[in-house]
């Protein structure tokens, strides 16, 4: 009886962190130096997945531009920026889309999944996923 009660206790925390949603506003964190750097919203439109920048938090930033990525994304305000565009959701995971950089204006493959109901994992890469870098965004209630 008591293992049949810890394999169901299993069951239903796996459903429930599997069940929460992507969707929301996240606090992102900057890998190499550990601040805070803004708040994304993570949103769906047509059945894809996509994230902006709502709010810049380093006030030195708060008016910049995307100087350095290309296309119909130069040299606009990085407060309103998709940065996340076009992700599909495969098992637990949201990838087969690309994320910005406004830092450098590169595009990367990207992935998301949940850590845990408040902490998303950002998986930035080229090529491979072993070849980039991830981040952890941290919801915003």
């Amino acid at each position: 009886m008591y293992k049949f009660c810890v394999l169901l206790l299993f069951v239903l925390f796996s459903i429930n962190v599997n069940s929460q949603s992507i969707l929301g506003k996240w606090k992102t964190i900057d890998d190499e130096t550990g601040e805070a750097k803004s708040i994304v919203e993570v949103f769906s439109k047509s059945g894809k997945i996509y994230a902006k920048v709502v709010e810049v938090l380093d006030l030195a930033h708060k008016n910049s531009l995307c100087q350095k990525c290309a296309g119909e994304d130069k040299n606009k305000p990085i407060l309103g920026l998709t940065i996340i565009k076009g992700l599909s959701k495969d098992g637990s995971e949201y990838n087969s889309g690309e994320i910005l950089d406004p830092k450098n204006g590169k595009l990367y493959k990207c992935a998301l999944s949940l850590e845990s109901k408040d902490k998303l994992k950002v998986r930035g890469y080229i090529g491979f996923s072993l070849l980039g870098r991830t981040q952890y965004w941290h919801r915003v209630n």
